[in-house]
């Protein structure tokens, strides 16, 4: 039996529309969502179908307002949760523009949310050797380690450093939102090998993406497609080929 390790059910999100009386626009409206764990989910969708509100609403952004709807990560409720509490109990983002944060190293900025998750001290030299291998298999060279989080970074550095923080968190739930945008073939192949060589049995992924490539080696178990903040159509990796086909005209009907 599948151990359930995300469930969403009737997700309306809204946010700030930036007009002065403060009115709020519904972004998501009636999400339902099952992960369990082992599984590699993807959601596909136009530009502003509400793809990047979704991954955020899981990590608790709070730009972004549950008006109703319930989210539970291993039977606990997540909307009782702080972005970091959700961090800690194993919830992963991988950002579409990842920030840069001068003053702190990529191997401090990663072995402190190690400590801070597990809860023990990280042997520094185990640690670095970990690291380095995971760099290694990356593509990412060494010295990467001691510059400053994405500071200076090409795009594609930055999304390697990405998956490089997925490999050495090993989180329970890996939330994907466009990993691959901007990179080239090599380099998604690079990131793909890198989020294959992560999922197993105990974790899943969830995972945004326009380009399908970085989904060639990885075993999909369901594709949800949204569009205008509603889930409309969601089937096997059969879907994706049909998207990539025909695109998402043939849905257009179904919102």
């Amino acid at each position: 039996m599948m151990e359930k390790l995300l469930n969403i059910k009737n997700l309306q999100v809204s946010v700030a529309d930036g007009e002065a009386d403060g009115a709020l626009k519904e972004i998501l409206k009636g999400i339902n969502l099952e992960v369990n764990k082992g599984e590699i989910h993807v959601v596909l969708g136009p530009n502003g179908s509400g793809k990047s509100t979704l991954m955020n609403a899981i990590m608790g952004h709070p730009k972004y307002q549950i008006t109703d709807g319930t989210m539970d990560f291993e039977g606990e409720d997540l909307l009782e949760l702080k972005t970091f509490e959700r961090a800690r109990r194993g919830i992963f983002l991988s950002f579409q523009t990842p920030e840069e944060i001068p003053g702190i190293t990529v191997e401090n900025m990663i072995r402190t949310a190690k400590q801070s998750i597990t809860g023990e001290n990280i042997k520094i030299l185990k640690f670095r050797k970990e690291l380095k291998a995971a760099m290694k298999e990356l593509q990412m060279d060494e010295s990467y380690a001691q510059r400053y989080m994405n500071v200076g970074f090409s795009g594609g550095e930055k999304k390697r450093n990405e998956i490089l923080q997925m490999l050495m968190l090993q989180p329970k739930l890996a939330l994907l939102d466009e990993t691959d945008s901007g990179l080239d073939v090599d380099a998604i192949q690079i990131v793909s090998n890198g989020v294959k060589r992560f999922h197993n049995e105990d974790n899943a992924c969830l995972i945004i993406t326009h380009n399908t490539r970085i989904l060639k080696q990885l075993k999909v178990d369901r594709v949800h497609v949204l569009m205008q903040g509603k889930l409309v159509a969601e089937g096997g990796p059969e879907l994706i080929d049909k998207i990539d086909k025909d695109g998402f005209g043939f849905l257009q009907g179904a919102e």
